[in-house]
């Protein structure tokens, strides 16, 4: 069967790898057309669109490249069309994925979506018009079990976390990060807006504390000029690529931007902080949309409905605070307390699969009439 999968992001990239893997094991003669990264890329060749190209973030960052993301949806239709595809399976990226499945529908192409847009959280609305456009809602975090149950969409299914599959199969390497020093990893984010606004306050710690390592957890695709311009001249900080596992395995600490890097972190069970800054109107709209539903951020937090990272978010994330958080998840009673919020997430999460389930999931679907 053919397989059309757009992920728009680094975390999207690296699911919809290990989705494909699993769809190649129930389907042997898969076809894939595909919008990913360099992790997509390994499994089935050149991508239509680049994750690089494609990472655009808040509400204000989505006004000012509208003619972009209107340009990459008219494409992505007439290439659909194009390939005919069986199903269109869109990974996360939900503005622009749920555009592109309602589409597919009406043109009577499977439209599938995988990893859920947190309606718990906000546009709780759009649970409607999915309900008539998705043939298969595939989600990954166990508190929305209840979410769907509630409001009755028969077609959602709880998978599990593909993060457990992806961790479980990483091959830690016994090289590069030994320096005898303690690490402490810095993980800025995935986007560029992200980087600019983490990574130069992150950076202030290394002159804080010569005692440990500090590395930063980069990505190739985002380029390595940008990341050199953010750290300060004569930075003791240094930067590995594209080696974000290999990095939290060796670990003593780590400072995190939010996003699916906490709950990587939590699983690799490295003491964190969480840290995030974003436009000031991207926030106040998100908080105007939210309301006091949603008291956390970190996915640690979220899924143990509990503190178990501290989150510096907006003004909170400045050298002062981020120091003294910092001289906490180096105190070993704190480190075991937040260790111990580890476990409960992992024992919430289930076990490994997800990327099978999905996989399974997604055939059973196309052949169903």
């Amino acid at each position: 069967m053919k397989y059309y999968i757009i992920a728009g992001e680094a975390s999207g990239d690296l699911h919809g790898a290990n989705l494909m893997r699993a769809l190649l094991k129930s389907d042997p003669d898969a076809q894939f057309r595909f919008w990913g990264g360099d992790a997509m890329m390994q499994v089935a060749g050149t991508p239509v669109r680049h994750i690089r190209d494609l990472a655009i973030m808040g509400f204000v960052e989505v006004v000012v490249h509208l003619r972009t993301v209107l340009g990459n949806i008219s494409f992505c239709k007439r290439d659909i069309l194009q390939w005919k595809p069986d199903a269109v399976i869109g990974i996360d990226y939900p503005g622009f994925n749920l555009k592109i499945e309602k589409w597919a529908h009406q043109n009577g192409i499977k439209a599938i979506h995988y990893i859920s847009p947190q309606l718990w959280a906000w546009k709780k609305g759009r649970i409607k018009g999915m309900r008539q456009y998705l043939d298969r809602l595939c989600y990954i975090l166990p508190f929305e079990q209840d979410f769907y149950a509630t409001n009755q969409m028969p077609q959602a299914l709880y998978v599990g976390h593909p993060l457990l599959d992806a961790i479980e199969n990483f091959q830690a390497s016994s090289t590069g990060f030994d320096s005898g020093k303690p690490i402490v990893a810095l993980l800025p984010g995935s986007r560029k807006q992200e980087l600019k606004r983490s990574l130069p306050i992150m950076a202030q710690l290394a002159l804080l504390h010569p005692e440990y390592q500090f590395i930063v957890a980069g990505m190739s695709l985002i380029g390595e000029e940008l990341y050199h311009k953010l750290l300060p001249k004569n930075s003791p900080v240094s930067i590995v690529y594209d080696q974000t596992y290999a990095l939290l395995s060796k670990s003593y600490a780590a400072v995190v931007c939010s996003g699916t890097a906490t709950l990587e972190t939590g699983l690799f069970h490295v003491p964190q902080v969480v840290c995030y800054r974003a436009n000031p109107i991207s926030i106040a709209l998100a908080k105007a949309i939210v309301g006091s539903r949603i008291n956390h951020i970190a996915l640690v937090d979220l899924i143990d409905n509990s503190n178990v990272v501290t989150e510096l978010l907006q003004q909170d994330f400045n050298i002062k605070r981020l120091e003294e958080e910092f001289r906490l998840i180096t105190d070993e009673e704190h480190r075991s307390r937040m260790l111990e919020g580890y476990r409960r997430v992992e024992q919430k999460l289930g076990g490994t699969g997800a990327s099978l389930r999905t996989a399974q999931a997604i055939i059973q679907t196309i052949h169903k009439q």
